[in-house]
């Protein structure tokens, strides 16, 4: 039997293996992404106590933490995670969840911690339950000039 191979099927052919042998596998490396900085002075921008708003009860302007290296300090304390200054640790340097803070001669406090990017300025959002389990606290900070 003779078999019969038409233009159109060995062009398709062609095709089908020229396409198979242009691909390329390319290397993706993945971009180190930047350690999160929280150093320097931070005031309060929003605080809400079980979704409250809490602008309207407390002055939150004047408070201020400020964190250097590996401590922190606070001025004008107000209710807080913690009351007196201390260190703080970041669980992970490049892709934080929790942040430490364990003041002079107390224990270790942990909470919930993100560090988004908004309106082009950076903000920390710390959640947390001072005292009383039932209240839970998010304070929004952003960075003072």
């Amino acid at each position: 039997m003779k078999k019969n191979y038409n233009i159109k099927h060995v062009l398709l052919l062609l095709m089908v293996v020229l396409m198979a042998a242009s691909c390329k596998t390319e290397k993706v490396l993945p971009q180190q992404e930047a350690l999160k900085d929280v150093s320097g002075s931070w005031q309060v921008i929003s605080a809400t106590r079980n979704g409250t708003d809490l602008a309207a009860l407390v002055d939150f302007t004047q408070f201020r933490i400020s964190f250097d290296g590996t401590g922190y300090k606070l001025t004008n304390k107000l209710p807080f995670i913690v009351n007196q200054d201390g260190v703080f640790t970041l669980d992970d340097p490049q892709y934080p969840y929790k942040i430490t803070f364990t003041a002079t001669g107390g224990t270790a406090v942990s909470t919930a911690f993100t560090y988004p990017i908004v309106n082009g300025k950076r903000q920390l959002s710390l959640t947390f339950s001072p005292g009383c389990s039932n209240n839970s606290y998010v304070y929004v900070l952003q960075r003072v000039n």
